[in-house]
């Protein structure tokens, strides 16, 4: 993943703090403010967390990041992709992504709302497979 040219078509300056920032996300896939400012203070030690909600937020409202809401988590973020579902194990915490075709539904909840929708998040929870082998 090019992480210049993805700053750039959302019209972003190309920092080495973002390009840290989103290398992290890369790496981790979701990832709160908390452990992100935690492992971009090991890269850029002089980085403050004003400068980090900054620039996730520049990187937010340009839709090159998107920010999760978890129910009775802290939010997550993650590089902005097609819609899809999270999977939150409610027993470790674990969270991943689910990608299924989300338009279907996203057409039908158009459809039948008549809202015009330009997001979504679902955040599906339960126990993951591991989970499930411990009980």
């Amino acid at each position: 993943m090019n992480y210049e040219t993805l700053l750039r078509e959302h019209h972003l300056k190309v920092t080495p703090q973002r390009l840290g920032i989103l290398s992290l996300m890369h790496t981790m896939g979701h990832i709160n403010i908390e452990e992100l400012y935690a492992q971009i203070k090991e890269q850029f030690s002089s980085i403050s967390l004003a400068t980090l909600y900054k620039n996730i937020n520049a990187m937010v409202e340009n839709k090159l990041v998107t920010e999760v809401k978890v129910p009775n988590v802290k939010s997550k973020y993650e590089i902005t992709k097609e819609p899809h579902i999270h999977l939150l194990c409610s027993a470790c915490s674990e969270f991943i992504d689910l990608d299924l075709d989300l338009h279907p539904l996203l057409d039908a909840a158009s459809s039948k709302s008549h809202y015009e929708l330009h997001g979504s998040c679902i955040v599906l929870s339960g126990l993951c497979e591991k989970c499930q082998k411990e009980l």
